[in-house]
């Protein structure tokens, strides 16, 4: 029976060293690129090995020996910084120390040759049934590091500004990342440099490889951002496929075949159902799953579809006395989870024969010494019909242990015969049970082809679900960012709509011969009201609701304008400016000369709705008609300080003439 379950991915390279060495000049290699169905061979360079892999992406590079790849360990962390993020470095003939690659070969069944190209070949057949260990340096975490673009400079106040705009723009970068961070639901560890105007860098430490980050290394201007996975302490080696521990395995087959599966502490591993799996599959489904120790059924006799699955792994059987009743199944599981009736009866089966033998297992256990696996034992005793001690034995001959020499007394003699007798009954039903195992493989051969074409068009199918399931995330991820954006947007509207109305208030206000303008609105002015006397203030109110020529401009406060900020007003050329404040000499000097009217508010009843004003037309013309008069008398004394300059001046010039 076939243990070996297929690697999920698709492409497989096997490599071997061709010619030269590693160590030396211009090595070459056997290449094999195998997806299950097809082989490619081929002999390549060092360096086209690389970029074949950087280009193609296979999902395994297995080899007999993976220092015919690296010189030494340093140049094997730097082989695996090199291999794509989905990329496994495979040694199939084992971990730190490799077995001869003929040897895994013939144990797995795999064809082998001495020439470098048919070891390259056994090499990639191997890891296709995840036969070998995964060569890592590198742990499933990623630091991502933003930091300064450029250096600071050495001091000064343009040296200082010059700083500030750095660290902002690595603080900005930083906070964006985080943000994608956080879009892609990732775990990490944020630990930032604060320095003069923002960061100086951040490390964000993610639990996930780079090819999961939703960022990139890059540089641009101030700042970059440096990807690096972290390294392990050394060279570690996993195994492709896990131990399988000891088992109790239920079925109940029928149309729809239902398997569960409990540890031998009678605890619910799995349990799985289906109405198109054949026993083949269901074999390859338990060997997923663990080593049975006893396939059991929840009906007396044996069905013959569970005794052939029985056999297939040499387990034991159980049955009820009679056929389980649906309470009693019922009552068995009520603490478990299952999908349908199937289900429930082979976890019933399962749990019955964990029961039955419950006090056997509890036996053995006890008398299992520390340095032996009770799975094993127990598997032996309850499958083999032997004492614990006969396998305790058995097992201590296996691992090369010889029992104590004794003097030849006939007691000991006797036992040695009684043992041999029962090694020669269990060859005896082994023989048998090979018997039965050939018809099974016999039956498998029949069908294997069928199965290679199923098993290509299944990894076909599960590559293009693969594909839709990551379209359908990025694509509602777009739906939730475009949603957020559609909120805003739709508030921003809201407001601009309060906004228009307000506007349009004011317009019919400034136009009285509107039709819609009520009969007690007409005869006020709109008010265009400005926070402050600076520049920033006035754009912010011509942004808001716009002045325009022969406007009413309201000054909340008047003071601290100086002669820049008066011409900027002077520019909208308004009506006249009601001002809360006295002015600067040099702002009503400025509005003076480009002849805009000033005036207090208090003179003016100014009534505010939110940012908006209207006041009195005859207020405001009063409030000119003051001005002018006010400019008059200014100007008529300007003229005669003027002409008192000029005699002043003459006189001056002519001092004979001074009386």
């Amino acid at each position: 029976m076939s243990t070996r379950t297929s690697a999920l991915n698709d492409r497989i390279f096997g490599v071997d060293i061709q010619s030269g060495d590693v160590r030396g000049d211009a090595p070459s290699y056997a290449i094999v690129t195998y997806d299950g169905e097809t082989i490619d061979r081929d002999v390549i360079s060092l360096r086209k090995l690389h970029r074949r892999i950087e280009s193609e992406e296979p999902a395994i590079v297995a080899t007999d020996n993976t220092f015919e790849l690296a010189e030494d360990k340093a140049g094997l962390v730097r082989f695996l910084r090199g291999l794509p993020s989905e990329t496994k470095l495979v040694q199939v003939t084992g971990d730190e120390r490799p077995e001869p690659l003929s040897r895994v070969a013939t144990r797995h069944g795999v064809p082998y040759g001495k020439k470098p190209m048919k070891e390259a070949e056994a090499a990639a057949r191997l890891a296709a049934r995840n036969v070998g260990y995964e060569v890592s340096a590198f742990r499933n975490t990623t630091e991502i590091k933003v930091s300064r673009g450029r250096s600071t400079g050495s001091g000064g106040w343009s040296e200082d500004r010059f700083t500030r705009r750095i660290h902002g723009s690595v603080k900005t970068t930083a906070r964006e990342v985080e943000s994608k961070l956080d879009e892609a639901a990732l775990e990490y560890e944020r630990d930032v440099t604060e320095k003069y105007g923002g960061y100086s860098q951040a490390r964000f430490e993610v639990e996930a490889t780079p090819a999961e980050l939703p960022v990139s290394e890059h540089r641009s201007g101030d700042t970059r951002i440096e990807i690096e996975r972290e390294r392990r302490d050394g060279i570690e080696y996993r195994p492709l496929a896990t131990r399988r521990d000891h088992v109790i395995v239920g079925i109940d087959p029928g149309t729809t075949t239902a398997v569960g599966v409990t540890d031998l502490e009678g605890a619910v591993l799995d349990v799985w159902s289906s109405r198109t799996a054949d026993t083949a599959d269901v074999i390859e489904w338990i060997i997923e799953h663990g080593r049975p120790v006893i396939v059991a059924a929840d009906v007396e006799p044996m069905p013959e579809t569970v005794e052939k699955i029985r056999r297939s792994f040499d387990a034991a059987g159980w049955i009820p006395d009679r056929d389980l009743s649906i309470d009693k199944k019922l009552h068995r599981t009520r603490e478990e989870a299952y999908d349908n009736d199937h289900e429930r009866d082979a976890m019933a089966a399962a749990l019955f024969a964990f029961d039955s033998h419950e006090d056997q297992f509890d036996r053995i256990g006890q008398k299992v010494p520390p340095q032996f696996e009770r799975g094993e034992v127990i598997a032996r005793v309850v499958s083999g019909e032997e004492s614990v001690e006969a396998v305790l034995e058995a097992m201590r001959d296996d691992d090369g242990e010889n029992a104590e020499e004794t003097t030849h007394d006939p007691r000991e003699r006797t036992d040695e015969e009684k043992r041999i007798k029962r090694l020669e009954d269990r060859v005896q039903r082994l023989e048998s049970h090979v018997s039965d195992l050939n018809d099974t493989v016999s039956r498998k051969d029949d069908r294997i082809e069928e199965l290679e074409s199923e098993l290509s068009a299944a990894r076909r199918e599960e590559r293009r679900e693969a594909r839709e399931r990551r379209e359908v995330t990025r694509l509602e991820r777009e739906t939730e960012r475009l949603k957020r954006e559609l909120a805003e947007a739709e508030e921003a509207n809201e407001r601009l709509a309060d906004k228009l109305e307000r506007l349009k208030e004011l317009w019919k206000l400034d136009h009285s011969d509107f039709a819609d303008v009520a009969e007690k609105k007409r005869g006020l002015v709109p008010i265009k009201p400005v926070e402050q006397f600076t520049k920033d203030a006035i754009e912010r109110a011509d942004d808001a609701y716009g002045i325009a020529p022969d406007d009413v401009v309201y000054l909340r406060d008047a003071s601290g304008a100086g002669h820049e900020t008066a011409k900027r007003l002077a520019e909208y050329e308004p009506r006249v400016v009601l001002r809360a404040g006295g002015l600067s000499e040099q702002a009503d000097e400025v509005l003076f000369d480009r002849e805009i009217p000033v005036g207090p508010a208090a003179d003016v009843a100014i009534q505010e709705v939110d940012e908006l004003a209207v006041a009195r037309e005859r207020e405001v013309e009063a409030v000119v008609q003051a001005w002018h008069e006010r400019a008059e008398e200014r100007r008529r004394e300007r003229k005669a300080a003027e002409i008192d300059q000029l005699i002043s001046e003459h006189r001056a010039r002519n001092p004979e003439r001074g009386e």
